[in-house]
């Protein structure tokens, strides 16, 4: 490895917006390298702005194009070609606090200079909403040891808001490589899979307190706009799928019992979004797919099921009935307003 971290770049027709992130990142100097992967763009100069930060940083940043793969495969391309100690995927609509990355930098470095470096580091993310001009940061300091390497043993509870998400991780990039991550192509919402896959292969975790990443939220097309979500739903419920195969969770809970219950505890979280989505839609279609999702879980662990449905916040979308289906979806929209999530 010749760098200390590799940014990957998704970039699909993000012309308008891509610039911003990439000089963000920029300033992370030459112990970095950023590999903006083109996803088959054609309808902007996507590709050839990409070519032309290649060409002002041939030290820094190197430009991939592929034909279109959607998000993951995005993902997938810079963690084959990413040269970086450490890996951390950046959305070509957010980007990264300047003043915060140079901490961050500060601490990878320290990291690298280990005999066995930390397989992840953690930070804050703020929520940039873009329809109000607000900011909602989301942090951690309730649940790990801040600026201490710690282990899952070490961790305390975590919030209704405060899962793991792409934005606040930075893994070790040959921890994504020896648990086999490979995101599904042409599946959105798979940033739950980069987060989740690799959790039990984490033997050493580093907390600071900076808000590092800015993620843009509220642009009618983004893929956690509500509209789109609910066109999306069927892909959402795939990478449901792909998380429960994952990892036998009861394994997980004996070996790292907090660990396995932080897992069990967000998997039965995207269970529910994808519950509630399904019952927006109504159609006997997409509550005969709500069915087949918990039967899916059911068939994969009878006592997981068990757990997950009626033991857990995933009741909110398992209510019986018409006014069950009715009653989660109030309550699915007072947590919206509270926690402002899309």
């Amino acid at each position: 490895m010749d760098k200390i971290i590799t940014f990957a770049v998704p970039c699909y027709n993000s012309a308008a917006y891509m610039d911003h992130c990439i000089k963000t990142l920029l300033t992370a100097g030459e112990d970095a390298e950023i590999i903006l992967v083109d996803d088959g763009s054609t309808k902007d100069d996507t590709p050839a702005i990409c070519d032309r930060y290649a060409q002002e940083y041939p030290d820094i940043i190197r430009a991939i194009h592929q034909e279109n793969g959607g998000h993951g495969e995005g993902v997938n391309q810079g963690l084959r070609n990413a040269r970086g100690l450490y890996y951390k995927v950046v959305d070509s609509d957010d980007w990264l606090d300047e003043a915060a990355l140079e901490k961050v930098m500060g601490k990878l470095r320290q990291f690298a200079a280990m005999p066995a470096p930390v397989d992840l580091l953690i930070a804050n993310y703020v929520y940039e909403h873009v329809e109000d001009n607000t900011r909602k940061v989301m942090r951690y300091t309730n649940v790990f040891p801040k600026d201490q390497i710690f282990n899952w043993a070490d961790i305390g509870r975590f919030g209704p808001s405060q899962y793991l998400l792409m934005h606040s991780v930075i893994y070790r990039t040959e921890v994504l490589r020896k648990c086999g991550l490979e995101l599904p192509k042409h599946t959105f919402y798979v940033d739950n899979i980069f987060v989740y896959q690799p959790l039990p292969s984490v033997r050493t975790m580093y907390y600071m307190d900076v808000d590092l990443y800015r993620y843009f939220i509220g642009r009618s097309d983004q893929s956690v706009n509500e509209k789109v979500m609910m066109g999306r739903v069927d892909q959402q419920v795939r990478v449901n799928k792909i998380m429960i195969d994952a990892h036998d969770l009861r394994t997980v809970i004996r070996e790292q019992p907090k660990l396995g219950r932080y897992m069990q505890n967000y998997l039965a979280m995207m269970l529910t979004i994808s519950s509630i989505f399904l019952i927006m839609d109504g159609s006997p279609e997409a509550l005969g797919k709500k069915t087949a999702l918990w039967e899916y879980l059911r068939n994969a662990d009878l006592g997981l099921f068990h757990k997950m449905k009626y033991r857990s916040v995933a009741f909110v979308g398992n209510l019986p009935g018409r006014r069950g289906r009715e009653l989660s979806l109030r309550l699915y929209r007072l947590a919206q307003k509270i926690y402002k999530f899309n």
